[in-house]
């Protein structure tokens, strides 16, 4: 098992992240990060959010590898539950389990239902994001425990835990163990560990400046002519340009 990322921030901070969804935490990070705009920390591959009117949630990634496929699973380590177990209760939170599937592309089973929803949320968990199955949807969501998956099953087939507390990768992204993720119905995105602490200032700042520049220019085109409004949203894009360049050395997306 790899060691887990050690870097936590306030749980102030979390919540105040959490206000925000998951694009809006992007376009901070774009601005504050060393990596490419296109490096892969977001989902590439499409995921579905199965509770998306409890929002965003964050957390930092307890990983997991399962194969419901595989009946020798069960019987190669019969200490598999309280082990991971062990490494999930012992994980600082709030928690999201993030989860590779082996059985991909197919789905066999889900290891995540109402029992698991209670017994993580129980643990520090908020969520799961899982490159497989999840089922008892509704029971999940009453347990508060949100979850991003490829598709609903009715059974969970031989689902064990297999591995955990290592590099893993889910819709196609690599993630480690104690990264921090923000995640709503957009996707989610593994924030690199030196991004962590600048990620809320930017995220607002970037979050104001498009406010009180492109947008703004953009909802105030009553009444006006459209060569009016285009030189109106061209100025708004330059002066956000701009104040993006002053406060972070780039100059955003507009």
């Amino acid at each position: 098992m790899s060691e887990s990322i050690s870097t936590r921030l306030p749980h102030s901070v979390l919540l105040q992240l959490k206000r925000w969804n998951t694009p809006t935490i992007y376009n901070g990070w774009e601005q504050i990060t060393g990596l490419d705009a296109a490096a892969p920390v977001t989902n590439l591959e499409e995921t579905r959010d199965f509770m998306p009117q409890m929002g965003s949630m964050v957390g930092y990634a307890v990983t997991l590898v399962i194969e419901p496929s595989k009946q020798e699973h069960k019987t190669s380590n019969p200490a598999a539950w309280s082990e991971y177990r062990d490494y999930v209760a012992q994980q600082p939170g709030p928690k999201i389990v993030v989860v590779q599937d082996l059985d991909k592309p197919a789905v066999i089973g889900s290891f995540w239902g109402e029992v698991n929803a209670n017994v993580h949320r129980s643990l520090g968990c908020v969520g799961a994001i899982v490159d497989g199955a999840i089922r008892d949807v509704d029971e999940m969501t009453n347990a508060g425990f949100k979850a991003l998956a490829r598709r609903l099953c009715v059974g969970h087939a031989h689902g064990t835990p297999v591995r955990w507390g290592c590099e893993l990768k889910a819709f196609g992204t690599l993630v480690k163990p104690g990264q921090l993720i923000h995640a709503d119905k957009h996707g989610f995105i593994a924030i690199p560990p030196e991004d962590e602490s600048r990620l809320l200032e930017a995220s607002i700042q970037m979050d104001v400046n498009e406010c009180e520049t492109v947008i703004a220019a953009a909802r105030s085109s009553f009444g006006k002519s459209s060569e009016e409004t285009r030189q109106s949203i061209n100025r708004a894009a330059q002066h956000f340009g701009q104040r993006a360049q002053e406060q972070f050395g780039k100059a955003g997306e507009h």
